[in-house]
């Protein structure tokens, strides 16, 4: 009998698991006779390698071997790819920036690889990498965003003169021209998103061994197919068929692990070479100098509005900073990713937005949660603001007078993005209820009473979800009465495994125990999407959903010969898993059904499986949204800032569980606050060395930096998909960041902060003249 239905706050069925130690990482994995792998990184930020001398790291016991890029120069191999073609505004192509997996004659980055170690253990691989000589012609380095595209600024890369990489645009121009030409008013606003370290809780790690030509790569991935895909289409050159790549649990993402990254080619590589398995672990400190990092935009936006207040166009130039490589999807975040959900949930009649990628000698930026849109909703979210204290009209009031009701669905902004739906209006007012916006100033006096300035901020957030435009799924009923449901995406911690079993369970019937959500191994699947952009459910959803379809059709020709019966006179009853003969009392449930057509071809018989494996086709994507309101302390004699009390008021479409679903967003909202108030990724200019590379200068939110966040759900069911969800991955960490940053200008009765408001800049910002 069916007894989790959706839309219950189901417990997650993969904790008991993960919380007992029981887990399986990547760096668990221990295949007979593995080496491990060092990996020697530039401590330049910028220089040219005049000499490379190996022969004391291999007279080291225990090295095996030492590779270089000469080396995979000499073997064909190609490079770790950016996979995005984009056009500049004149039409010509982005610049290219090839990489090999170790640099050959140029290091580009602090931490750029160089040389990779192998030996019988991690530790004669350290000392063999501390043993290598490096002659390094050290460069000028450009690491500022704000000056690496001035004129003078050292050149990373010839093929993009003044360090930009592409020039794109998107939107209509004219259109905007001309609205700003007539606008009664223009607010101008110059933001900072400032760079992050993803930090995941589970460092990157690599395990990879050869059966003849045949490669398996173990590795803490968002979607196993990707990482296949590229290491043998571009990089070994090679059939897919011959390479597997296998995804443990995985400890977080976040985005950072989508990607192909030059130890997946390392490890392979080296693995072939000396006949054994090689495995690579980062460190954490390592992780700080070659995971991707996150965001770091500067945004000029423009504001044009009528007389009446009314929004009439938005114009944009963003400064986007790529790092020292264009990584996998890079060049995509801030432009395709990003622009599109400029509008918001604001009719604007025109938009136009510019977009430079910049590149310097740092750390490659690519997706990071939320992967353009948190930086495009705090741009429109502050500049709206900034534009009702100009024009004197309440903050609330110009939000409500240009917001698209819920009249107009489906609607079509000014980015060309379609909204199937939303009640925008209503998450708003339900938000600023919850708050009690109208009382704030009584407790805005009584913090002053106590010594502290109190604002209170809201931002309003809309989300457009991405990804792959196909997704699969497998369902096979098991020898041990257990029912696998195989999936393209990948769980990094947000509870793929419920969520998917609560769906099965609901079409099939089949008890949530008896359901097993197997993800992770390439070769189980022809492909999958995997995880990012707040994909998962809807994407997976479907596919699941087409493919226990055809279970249920299979099974109901199997029960038509179990039963002795015409096929259309066999009925399935999800609530109860069984097919029966309509009108009698003649039926098999589906577990038994599958285990006694398994056991006849066994026995040599023809029989129909209940297996099934299908492709979904996704047409849309989904426009999750919602508000936030956050309220902040700020003490004038210290800058620390307190986060009071914290409202989130989401529209995520159906949610499947809303225990998850909250779950989600707190963690979304928990980055997004470290971002606001603490993250400071530093360079020093002169050098390029990363300054905040250690959790000692870099500074994640803990437990007690966090308020507690209330979280509302009000469903407005997504009508592009059958099972009417929105993506929620990501909404949390979109719609923090402004909230709370306008929280404290509103504190500091106007002053402009930028992120992150760290007690210093608050204080500076208070005592400034």
């Amino acid at each position: 009998m069916a007894k989790f239905g959706l839309s219950q706050s189901v417990r997650r069925i993969e904790d008991p698991r993960l919380l007992t130690g029981n887990g399986r990482y990547t760096d668990d994995i221990g295949l007979p006779g593995q080496a491990h792998g060092v990996v020697l990184r530039s401590p330049h930020a910028h220089a040219r390698i005049t000499a490379l001398d190996t022969a004391p790291a291999l007279a080291i016991p225990g090295v095996l071997a030492v590779i270089t890029g000469r080396d995979l120069e000499a073997a064909g191999l190609g490079p770790v790819p950016c996979v995005i073609p984009l056009k500049n505004k004149d039409g010509s192509p982005r610049a290219d920036t090839p990489r090999l997996a170790l640099a050959t004659d140029t290091v580009r980055h602090v931490g750029d690889p160089v040389a990779f170690v192998v030996a019988d253990t991690p530790q004669a691989a350290r000392d063999g990498a501390e043993a290598i000589g490096v002659d390094y012609d050290i460069l000028p380095a450009a690491t500022d965003l704000a000056t690496a595209h001035e004129a003078g600024t050292p050149q990373v890369w010839a093929s993009a003169p003044g360090n930009i990489a592409f020039d794109w645009e998107a939107g209509d121009k004219a259109a905007t021209d001309a609205a700003f030409a007539r606008a009664a008013h223009v607010t101008r606003l110059t933001v900072v998103n400032n760079r992050v370290v993803v930090a995941s809780m589970e460092a990157r790690a690599a395990v990879a061994a050869w059966d003849g030509d045949r490669l398996t790569l173990h590795t803490n991935t968002q979607g196993s197919w990707l990482v296949r895909n590229l290491l043998a289409n571009v990089v070994f050159k090679i059939d897919p068929a011959t390479v597997r790549v296998v995804t443990p649990d995985v400890g977080g993402g976040f985005g950072m692990k989508l990607y192909l990254y030059a130890e997946h080619v390392l490890v392979a590589f080296a693995a072939r070479q000396i006949g054994r398995p090689v495995k690579w672990a980062s460190e954490r400190t390592e992780a700080f100098l070659s995971d991707t990092h996150g965001r770091d935009n500067i945004t000029l936006g423009e504001l044009a509005t009528d007389a009446n207040g009314r929004f009439l166009a938005l114009r944009t130039k963003n400064w986007a900073n790529m790092g020292a490589y264009l990584n996998t999807f890079a060049p995509f975040i801030p432009t395709g990713a990003g622009t599109k959900v400029l509008a918001s949930v604001y009719g604007f009649e025109a938009i136009h937005a510019n977009v430079l990628g910049v590149m310097t000698n740092t750390v490659p930026v690519d997706a990071y949660r939320g992967a353009g849109r948190p930086e495009s909703n705090y741009l429109v979210e502050r500049l709206i603001d900034t534009a009702a204290r100009e024009l004197g009209i309440d903050r609330i009031e110009l939000r409500r007078r240009n917001m698209v009701p819920q009249s107009a669905m489906p609607y079509v902004t000014a980015m060309g993005q379609r909204y199937d739906s939303g009640d925008f209006a209503q998450l708003f007012g339900t938000a600023l209820k919850k708050i009690d916006w109208d009382g704030f100033e009584t407790r805005r006096a009584e913090a002053a009473a106590r010594g502290k300035k109190r604002g209170i901020g809201v931002a309003y957030y809309l989300e457009a979800t991405g990804g792959s435009a196909t997704e699969n799924a497998k369902v096979v009923f098991a020898e041990d009465g257990m029912v696998d449901v195989y999936v393209g995406t990948q769980s990094t911690g947000q509870g793929h495994e419920t969520a998917y079993a609560m769906l099965t369970h609901h079409e099939l019937g089949v008890p949530l125990e008896k359901i097993r959500v197997k993800q992770g191994d390439s070769e189980t699947l022809p492909d999958g999407g995997g995880t990012g952009g707040a994909r998962s459910l809807y994407s997976e959803g479907q596919a699941i959903l087409v493919t226990t379809a055809s279970v249920v059709d299979k099974g109901k020709q199997a029960a038509a010969e179990h039963l002795e019966a015409a096929v259309a006179d066999i009925e399935f009853t999800p609530a109860e898993g069984r097919f029966a003969v309509a009108g009698t009392d003649r039926a098999v449930g589906i577990l038994d059904l599958a285990a006694a057509q398994r056991r006849r071809v066994a026995a040599g018989q023809s029989a129909i499986l209940l297996d099934a494996m299908e492709t979904a086709k996704i047409d849309a994507h989904t426009f999750p949204n919602g508000c936030h309101v956050a309220e902040v302390e700020v003490d004038p004699e210290t800058g620390v800032v307190n986060v009071p009390r914290y409202i989130v008021v989401d529209d995520v479409g159906h949610a499947l569980n809303p225990l998850i679903v909250r779950g989600q967003v707190h963690g979304g909202v928990a980055q997004g606050l470290g971002q606001a108030l603490m993250e400071r990724t530093s360079y020093d200019n002169g050098s390029g060395q990363l300054l905040s590379a250690s959790f000692m200068d870099y500074a994640v939110p803990r437990a007690d930096d966090l308020p507690d966040i209330d979280v509302d759900l009000i469903e407005v069911t997504c009508e592009t998909n059958p099972l009417g969800v929105k993506g929620a991955g990501e909404a949390g960490a979109v719609g923090s960041p402004p909230a709370v940053i306008n929280a404290l200008v509103d504190a500091l009765g106007g002053k402009v902060v930028d992120m992150p408001a760290t007690p210093e800049s608050v204080w500076k910002a208070l005592h400034a003249a």
